[in-house]
């Protein structure tokens, strides 16, 4: 417990630094944050990482309220005073005070290793569409949200938005392997399998485990299908020329392991890796490695339903990307929570905590735990208080059980039934033959950042 005491000791010590506020300025505003007033920079920074749920007027009352430790909500700051202090925030800040917890994490071990090896996975995407347009520098009419996810702690390792006119998951994916190590495993889905990929991580000595199996043009992978063997090394075809000048990745065959695994329902799957050792990733190992690829899809339920991803604070591009930005390192704060909780408490494997119990026992202690050191409070204590609480809620997880989704599209709120009348809309197009299902985000309050 000591460690996450210093973990949030030190992460507000990073709002207060000199070397945040550099960060935070955005270029058109140099000077920005430097006078003293009612929303100082870390204060901003902070509200914006309690998870913005409701209007951007109740939740800054339920900051200050929280701060003080009382029931009744504070009205210290308008809601224009905050859409004006965070059209100065530079769209770099809150990133990098990811880059900085996930590197603090890694040296507090909180992320554990498979086999000697970090796991990274792809992330959801989704598409966003804005319906009202009437303000300056409206968010892009459609983007696409993409990002590296820590299957084991359950930690978002980066994330982007882009526009849906760049050439598609494989684009930027390639886009975020400066952020990989020859010591991560890149678990990837269908949808990724190209030649010039694979290259590109040979080249890169990027190890990775791809299911290749339906979506896949190999026809290496057919023929293997069709066989009976449990895996087989198979050489692909070189890249295409202008594909290997695009990517700068060597135009020379590829040598890679197909390996067969058969779900608990029969399914067959083909695995795609360039783990040859037999002995340190035999066969059998690679099914359960998969299924850890499914943690993204409990994470995307977390920040869709409980942190409310879809609702953003602001129309404009800059708010929308800070919002994202800001509630994934919030979950991934929470994350954190839960991780210790279950080894404080020793909870058996089996037992799983419950990330909605846990963003909702620690929401009203964030805004002491982040500007804890600027108003003097000792966060120790109540860091046990939440543990304890949050380890007392938990599930037992049960293996190899399936639920296939119904086909049609997916429940969710009509415009009339959430809290204003601007939104943006993704959409889910799911796997190959499934119907996309469209979905609206809205937009809280009625301020215009």
């Amino acid at each position: 417990m000591s460690i996450l005491t210093t973990l949030f000791q030190d992460f507000a010590a990073r709002l207060c630094s000199t070397e945040f506020l550099n960060d935070a300025r955005h270029s058109d505003h140099p000077t920005a944050f430097s006078r003293c007033r009612k929303l100082p920079l870390p204060t901003l920074v902070a509200i914006m990482l309690t998870g913005m749920r409701m209007s951007i007027q109740a939740e800054m009352d339920t900051f200050f309220a929280h701060l003080r430790h009382q029931a009744q909500l504070v009205h210290e700051v308008s809601e224009q005073a905050f859409s004006q202090a965070r059209a100065k925030l530079s769209l770099t800040a809150i990133p990098r005070l990811n880059d900085w917890l996930i590197a603090r994490a890694e040296r507090d071990q909180f992320v554990p290793r498979w086999r000697a090896l970090r796991l990274v996975a792809d992330a959801w995407t989704l598409r966003f569409g804005l319906r009202a347009r009437h303000v300056q520098r409206t968010a892009l009419a459609d983007q696409i949200l993409f990002g590296l996810f820590l299957p084991g702690p359950d930690l978002m390792l980066a994330a982007s938005l882009h526009s849906i006119h760049e050439r598609g998951e494989r684009q930027f994916l390639f886009e975020h392997l400066d952020r990989l190590s020859p010591d991560d495993l890149l678990l990837l889905d269908r949808g990724y399998p190209c030649r010039w990929l694979v290259a590109v991580l040979n080249q890169r000595a990027i190890k990775f485990c791809m299911r290749v199996d339906n979506c896949s043009g190999f026809a290496c992978v057919r023929d293997f299908m069709r066989s009976s063997a449990n895996e087989r090394i198979v050489i692909l075809r070189a890249p295409d020329k202008q594909d290997a000048i695009d990517y700068e990745c060597p135009r020379k065959p590829q040598r890679v392991l197909l390996v067969r695994n058969v779900s608990p329902t029969g399914e067959q799957r083909v695995l795609m890796t360039n783990l040859f050792d037999d002995k340190l990733y035999p066969a059998d190992c690679f099914g359960k490695l998969y299924h850890r690829h499914w943690g993204i899809e409990e994470a995307f339920k977390r920040l869709k339903h409980r942190l409310n991803l879809e609702h953003v604070t602001g129309l404009t591009q800059q708010a929308v990307a800070q919002d994202v930005a800001a509630k994934i390192v919030c979950d991934n704060l929470q994350a954190l929570v839960a991780l210790t909780a279950h080894v404080d408490a020793e909870l058996p494997a089996n037992k799983r905590i419950n990330h909605a119990y846990a963003h909702t026992a620690l929401k009203p202690l964030m805004p002491i735990l982040l500007l804890g050191r600027v108003i003097g409070r000792k966060i120790g204590a109540l860091l046990r208080g939440v543990l304890g609480l949050v380890a007392g809620r938990t599930y037992r997880h049960r293996g190899n059980l399936s639920k296939p989704r119904k086909q049609g599209p997916k429940p969710h709120k009509a415009m009339t039934q959430k809290n204003c009348c601007n939104g943006l809309t993704w959409v889910d197009w799911g796997y190959p033959g499934d119907e996309p299902a469209s979905h609206t985000l809205s937009v809280m309050s009625s301020g215009t950042s």
